[in-house]
C-alpha cells in the first residue's frame, strides 16, 4: 500500500510538472507565433552559398552572386563556405525602430548584416560566437541587427558555421515587439534558472541530511544541465561572460558532455549499478569517464569527426540511459524503474536539438526549447523520486540498526539493553532511597502450545506474551525477552510494595485471556518472581557494589525453584529492615 501510495504520489507531480510546463511553454513561447509587429521574413529571402568564403558584400551585391529563391526552411552543410543571404525590405515606418532577429545563437560562428547608409555606403553590424558579445553590434542572447525604416532598400546578410549545419530562421520585429519578446524570455528563462538552483540547494541539504552519494551526483547533474541550458540559449554569453568569445563558441558542446557524463554517473549511482553486474559498471563509468575527456579534445579541435562524436554520444547516452535503469529495474531495484520516468521529458525532448544538429530539422523554438522544458519537468521529478528513496532507505538502516537492541521475533529490547537501563535504575533508587520493581516472567506452558498447534503456534504466544506485558506497564518501563520462554520487566520510579503484588496478579490475569489463532482451552500460563529493589542483598557484590547481573541470577534461581512447583504461579522476593534502614530479602 506504502508502494503504491508513493506510485500515485509521484504521477501527481509528473502530472502537475507536465502542465506547469504547458503553462511554461505557452508563455515563453507566445512570441513564436506571428504577432503585431514580428514578420517571420526567412521565406521572402534569396541564398548563395560561396564556396571561396572570400566574397565581399560589394562583389556580391554588384551581381556575383547566384541567387536562389527560399523557398522552404533548409539546413545548410556550409563546411568552409559562407551562406549569403538577400531580403528586400519594403519601407518600413520610420516612427519605429526595426529589428532582424536570428535565431539560434548556438549554431552560428559569424553573422553579418549589410545594409547601404545615407551616404550609400556598405555599412556592416556584426554577432556570432567568434564575436564578443560585449562587442556585438547589438548585444543580445541571439543575433541581432537594426534595420532603417526610411525607404526600400536590400540587405544581406552573411552567416558562417561549422561545423553544426547553419539553418537561418529570421525575423523582422518593431522595437517594441522585440522589448516584449526580450521581457517573457528573461522572465522565463530567468525563473528556470531560479528554479533550478532552489532544486540545487535542496540537492546539497538532502546530501547532507541523509548522507547519501547519490544526492551529490544528482547536484552535478543539475549544475551541468543549467550550466548547458544558460550557454544554449545565448543567456551566459550575454550576462556571464560577454567578453570571451572561444568560450561562448565551445560551451554548449563543453556543458553538453559534462551533463551527459555526470548523467550517466547519476544513473549508476542511483540503480546501484555496481552491486548487479562489475562489467556493465565498468562500461558505464567509462561512458561517464569520456564526456569531460572528450570535451577537452572537442574544445582544443573541432571539427566535422569531433562534431559527429559529439552526436553519437549523445544518441548513445538515450539509449544507456533507458537500458541501465530498465535492467536495473528487472533485477529489482524498484526505484530504477521511476528514474526511467523521471528522465522521459528530457528524452522526449532531446530528438529537436539533435535532429536539429544532425541537419534533419531547422531552427524552431522546439529545437531551441525542447529539452530546457523537459529538464523543468525532470529536474524536481528526479529529486522528489531520490527524496522517497532516501527515506526509504534511512528507514531500512534503521531499522538494521535496532535489530542490534531488538529481539527479532517480539520487538522487545535485548538482555544487554535491559542490563544497562536496570543497572542506572537501582543506582538512581539508591541514591534518592525509593524502591522501583523487577519481575521475571516464563511463559510455562509453550511447550505444550507447541506439542499441540506446532511450531508457529508457539511463536504466536511468545508475540502475544510480549504484547500483553508491554500493556500492562507504562512506556517508559522496559519489556525485555531474556530467554527463550523467559521474559524480564523492569519498572522504573518509586514503587510501592502493594502496587508490585498487584500487578504480578493482573500479568497472571491477562495470560489466562483467550488467544487468536489457539485453541480456546489452550492459554497462556504466566509464572513469575518479582523483586522491591534496592533490598540490600540479591543486587550487591560482597564488596558493595551494585551488580545488576547478580540479582538476575538470584531471580532466576528462584523461579527455576518456583517452575518446579506446579502449585505456584506468582513468587515475591521479601524485603526485610537492616540495620541502616534499608531492607533485605528473605532467604531463597
Amino acid at each position: 500500500m506504502r508502494t503504491r501510495a508513493h506510485g500515485i504520489g509521484m504521477l501527481r507531480l509528473a502530472l502537475r510538472l507536465a502542465a506547469l510546463a504547458v503553462l511554461l511553454a505557452a508563455a515563453t513561447f507566445r512570441p513564436a507565433w506571428a504577432s503585431e509587429g514580428e514578420t517571420d521574413i526567412t521565406l521572402q529571402g534569396q541564398y548563395w552559398i560561396d564556396e571561396s568564403a572570400r566574397m565581399s558584400v560589394q562583389e556580391v551585391a554588384g551581381g556575383a552572386a547566384k541567387l536562389q529563391p527560399m523557398d522552404r526552411y533548409r539546413n545548410f552543410q556550409l563546411g568552409n563556405s559562407v551562406l549569403w543571404m538577400r531580403f528586400d525590405l519594403p519601407a518600413l515606418p520610420p516612427s519605429q525602430r526595426w529589428y532582424l532577429l536570428l535565431t539560434g545563437a548556438a549554431f552560428i560562428d559569424r553573422a553579418s548584416l549589410y545594409a547601404r547608409g545615407p551616404d550609400g555606403a556598405w555599412q556592416e553590424q556584426r554577432a556570432g560566437d567568434h564575436v564578443p558579445v560585449a562587442q556585438w553590434s547589438q548585444p543580445n542572447h541571439s543575433p541581432l541587427f537594426e534595420v532603417q525604416g526610411n525607404s526600400a532598400s536590400p540587405v544581406w546578410l552573411r552567416l558562417e558555421n561549422r561545423p553544426a549545419p547553419t539553418s537561418p530562421y529570421v525575423q523582422l520585429l518593431t522595437d517594441e515587439r522585440l522589448q516584449s519578446k526580450r521581457q517573457w524570455t528573461y522572465l522565463m528563462l530567468g525563473g528556470y534558472l531560479g528554479f533550478g538552483l532552489l532544486v540545487f540547494i535542496v540537492g546539497l541539504i538532502h546530501a547532507r541530511l541523509y548522507g547519501d552519494p547519490v544526492f551529490r551526483a544528482y547536484c552535478m547533474y543539475v549544475a551541468c544541465m543549467l550550466a548547458f541550458q544558460l550557454s544554449f540559449t545565448g543567456m551566459g554569453g550575454l550576462f556571464l561572460w560577454p567578453q570571451w568569445a572561444w568560450f561562448n563558441n565551445a560551451a554548449p558542446a563543453m556543458f553538453m558532455l559534462l551533463m551527459i557524463g555526470s548523467g550517466i554517473w547519476f544513473i549508476r549511482q542511483a540503480t546501484a549499478l555496481p552491486r548487479h553486474g562489475r562489467r556493465l559498471d565498468r562500461a558505464a563509468v567509462g561512458f561517464s569517464l569520456f564526456g569531460p575527456a572528450f570535451a577537452v579534445v572537442y574544445v582544443l579541435s573541432s571539427g566535422p569527426l569531433t562534431y559527429t562524436i559529439l552526436n553519437i554520444y549523445g544518441l548513445l547516452s538515450v539509449v544507456l540511459s533507458i537500458y541501465l535503469c530498465a535492467w536495473t529495474w528487472y533485477k529489482g531495484e524498484r526505484y530504477s524503474g521511476w528514474l526511467i520516468l523521471g528522465f522521459l521529458p528530457v528524452h522526449l525532448g532531446y530528438p529537436f536539438p539533435a535532429l536539429r544538429a544532425a541537419g534533419v530539422l531547422p531552427d524552431s523554438w522546439a529545437t531551441q526549447y525542447a529539452v530546457l522544458i523537459g529538464s523543468a519537468i525532470e529536474i524536481p521529478l528526479l529529486l522528489y523520486i531520490l527524496h522517497w528513496r532516501a527515506k526509504d532507505f534511512s528507514e531500512n538502516r534503521a531499522r538494521l540498526r535496532a535489530l542490534d537492541s531488538t529481539d527479532p521475533l517480539t520487538g522487545l529490547t535485548v538482555t544487554p539493553v535491559l542490563r544497562l537501563r536496570l543497572r542506572d535504575a537501582l543506582r538512581r533508587a539508591r541514591r534518592s532511597g525509593h524502591r522501583c520493581t523487577v519481575l521475571l516472567v516464563d511463559l510455562s506452558n509453550h511447550a505444550d502450545i507447541v506439542a499441540r498447534a506446532g511450531r508457529e503456534a508457539g511463536d504466536r504466544a511468545l508475540v502475544v506474551a510480549a504484547s500483553r506485558l508491554s500493556q500492562v506497564v507504562r512506556e517508559v518501563d522496559t519489556v525485555c525477552r531474556v530467554a527463550d520462554t523467559r521474559f524480564a520487566i523492569l519498572i522504573e520510579g518509586p514503587q510501592a510494595n502493594d502496587a508490585r503484588r498487584l500487578l504480578a496478579q493482573h500479568i497472571v490475569a491477562r495470560g489466562l485471556e483467550t488467544v487468536s489463532g489457539l485453541p480456546p482451552d489452550l492459554t497462556l500460563r504466566l509464572r513469575l518472581v518479582s523483586a522491591w529493589v534496592p533490598n540490600g542483598a540479591p543486587e550487591l557484590t560482597p564488596e558493595g557494589g551494585i551488580d545488576e547481573q547478580r540479582l538476575l541470577q538470584r531471580m532466576t534461581r528462584a523461579l527455576e525453584r518456583l517452575l518446579e512447583d506446579p502449585k505456584r504461579v506468582v513468587h515475591h522476593l521479601e524485603p526485610r529492615a537492616t540495620d541502616a534502614g534499608q531492607s533485605a530479602p528473605a532467604p531463597i
